[in-house]
Order: structure tokens, then C-alpha cells, then sequence
């Protein structure tokens, strides 16, 4: 996000965008009130938009894992200590070795490695 620059009187552009818009100004209008282009009013009234969106859900960004039951049963006390259910565990596990690109060490298997991403 850019400085914020006064204009019209108020705080900032998309500020002055958005107020005259709602008193029915047109975009030409606008633009020569304060003196930007057409696109620019646009683009302003657009990321005005955007960031008054909600973020989407994190059942949205995530994909489905199933972990049987006495592994999710074994972080039960470890997730315990932590006041946190398993299956938050579980992603929280998986997450940091991946982030700390861990895999290789916690698995120990690269002499046995002939998965489909190796053949």
C-alpha cells in the first residue's frame, strides 16, 4: 500500500473515490475533481473493494488428509499438553517438517526411495 495523500479533504484518494462515488459523481468527474485518470479512479475503487473482502475460509486453502484413528489416538496426550485437539497437532507436525524441510531426516529412507516421483 502506497502513502495515503490528502485529497478533497479527506484522509486519502480511494477516500475521496469512494465519498463522491457515493454521492453519484461519475468516474470523468471524479477524475478531474482530483485531478488523476479514469483508470486510476477505477483502480482505486477497485482495491478499496478488495481489501474490504473477507479473507477466504482455511477450509478453502486447505485439502482433505486422513489419518487413522491410533495415530490421531497417540497425539492425544501430546496435544493435550499443548491445549490443542490432535488433528491440529497433526497439521501442526506435518507443517513444520515441511517448512524445515525435514522430511528426508524424519523418514531416513533415501536408500529405499523408488516412489512415483523417482521413476
Amino acid at each position: 500500500m502506497g502513502v495515503r495523500i490528502k485529497t478533497l479533504g479527506y484522509p486519502s484518494r480511494t477516500d475521496a473515490v469512494l465519498a463522491l462515488r457515493r454521492q453519484g459523481i461519475s468516474t470523468a468527474e471524479i477524475a478531474a475533481r482530483i485531478g488523476i485518470k479514469t483508470t486510476t479512479v477505477s483502480a482505486l475503487e477497485h482495491s478499496a473493494g478488495r481489501a474490504k473482502r473477507a479473507p477466504r475460509p482455511l477450509e478453502e486453502l486447505c485439502r482433505t488428509v486422513l489419518f487413522p484413528i491410533d495415530v490421531l489416538n497417540a497425539l492425544g496426550p501430546h496435544a493435550a499438553k499443548r491445549n490443542m485437539h490432535p488433528n491440529r497437532l497433526a497439521r501442526l507436525i506435518v507443517e513444520t517438517v515441511s517448512d524445515e524441510k525435514m522430511i528426508d531426516a524424519v523418514l531416513d529412507d533415501a536408500d529405499d526411495l523408488e516412489g512415483w516421483a523417482n521413476g
